[in-house]
């Protein structure tokens, strides 16, 4: 990406991942031209610019998805019976249907999938710290049943979830042999 805005000659402050912050140098927009000539070089590399106001839109979907996740632990989603995708046009105030669309685009995976790879992702920090069976695991995070966590979990992390706890235990011993 340096390379890139350095062969273009364009000035930048600092270069994160994904993200250029131009601030200072260009002001808020970079010229039409410019624009399109870094979107062609970055698309031929498999990437693609946002305009910041859909960048914040993908993060506050993001945001409500790991919201939605924690009301469901604390036992908030049980009582209202709210779905994600209500939950997200409350908190982020536009159309379901368009943020679900912008967001495949950009990310690459739908509002869905990304929810259950963080409920996948809980599920690890759960089972890594052993205090919970897969029932109890299964129940706080809203799933319908065992097998339902252990499919979708599978499916995510080409393990199921028996599996990954025992080769946790199995590292962590292994570990304190070798001290």
């Amino acid at each position: 990406m340096e390379n890139i805005l350095q062969e273009m000659q364009l000035s930048y402050v600092t270069v994160g991942l994904g993200v250029v912050d131009f601030s200072n140098h260009l002001g808020e927009q970079l010229p039409d031209l410019i624009h399109t000539q870094l979107s062609q070089r970055l698309e031929a590399l498999g990437f693609s610019l946002l305009n910041n106001s859909k960048s914040k839109l993908i993060d506050a979907v993001k945001n409500s998805c790991i919201d939605y996740l924690k009301s469901t632990i604390e036992g908030e989603q049980a009582q209202t019976h709210v779905r994600l995708s209500e939950h997200i046009n409350h908190h982020v105030a536009r159309e379901y249907k368009y943020l679900s669309n912008l967001f495949s685009e950009v990310e690459g995976i739908t509002i869905e999938q990304y929810f259950i790879k963080l409920r996948v992702e809980k599920t690890k920090e759960l089972l890594v710290y052993g205090e919970l069976s897969l029932a109890e695991i299964a129940s706080l995070l809203g799933y319908s049943s065992v097998a339902h966590l252990s499919g979708q979990f599978k499916k995510v992390t080409g393990l199921t979830p028996s599996y990954f706890r025992s080769v946790k235990d199995q590292k962590l011993r292994n570990a304190l042999d070798k001290l």
